[in-house]
C-alpha cells in the first residue's frame, strides 16, 4: 500500500495532468497536456519537436493504461496509478525507461543535460502556470554542476515514482510540496 508521501506525491502530478478534473486520467488528458507541453516549447503541431512530444506523452499514457486494472479501460484512477506505485519494485526497468524516455523530452537541446530552464518549462508544462524553481533545481542537482545527467534524472525519476523517503531529492522531481508530517514505513 502506497504511503502517505507517496500518495500526496502521486496526487500532485496526477492532479496536474487530469487537465479536464473529472478524477479520471483519459487519453484527451494527455493530448491536451502534451500540446500545453508543447506551447510552453514553442513547438508548432507538425514540427519535429511536436512529433516528439506527443510520441512521448502518449507512449507514456498507453503505458500507464496498460497497466492499469481498475475501472474502465480508456480511463486511469487515482487509485490505479497508486496501484502501479505498489508494484514499482518488480517495474524498476520501465521506470528507467519511461525516466529516459522523458528527459529526451525535457533535453530540448538535445545536448545530454537537462538545464535548469529546461527543468523549469517541464515543471510550467506539468502545472500549466508560471513557476519558480529556483529552490528546487539545486535540491536535484546533486554534483552542482548546473545540470542534471542522464543518470540523475533516472535516480531521482525512480525515486519520486518507487521511493518513500521525504529527505531524497527525487522526491521534488515534479516540484515542492507540504510533505506528511510522519511517513508510513
Amino acid at each position: 500500500m502506497a504511503s502517505e508521501l507517496q500518495r500526496r506525491k502521486v496526487t500532485r502530478v496526477f492532479r496536474a495532468m487530469d487537465v479536464n478534473g473529472d478524477g479520471l486520467l483519459e487519453e484527451a488528458d494527455f493530448a491536451a497536456l502534451t500540446e500545453r507541453w508543447a506551447g510552453v516549447r514553442g513547438a508548432t503541431p507538425g514540427s519535429a519537436d511536436h512529433n516528439r512530444l506527443t510520441d512521448i506523452m502518449m507512449g507514456w499514457w498507453r503505458t500507464l493504461l496498460a497497466t492499469s486494472h481498475h475501472g474502465p479501460r480508456d480511463t486511469v484512477t487515482l487509485d490505479d496509478v497508486l496501484a502501479v506505485v505498489d508494484r514499482l519494485g518488480e517495474l524498476r526497468q520501465p521506470v528507467a525507461a519511461t525516466a529516459m524516455t522523458m528527459f529526451e523530452a525535457i533535453d530540448e537541446d538535445a545536448d545530454g543535460m537537462i538545464s535548469a530552464p529546461e527543468y523549469r518549462r517541464l515543471i510550467e508544462s506539468w502545472s500549466g502556470r508560471r513557476t519558480d524553481t529556483d529552490e528546487v533545481f539545486p535540491l536535484l542537482d546533486g554534483d552542482g554542476d548546473g545540470y542534471l545527467s542522464r543518470a540523475e534524472f533516472t535516480e531521482l525519476w525512480t525515486e519520486f515514482w518507487a521511493g518513500d523517503d521525504q529527505d531524497s531529492p527525487g522526491t521534488w522531481v515534479f516540484g515542492r510540496f507540504e510533505p506528511p508530517a510522519t511517513v508510513n514505513g
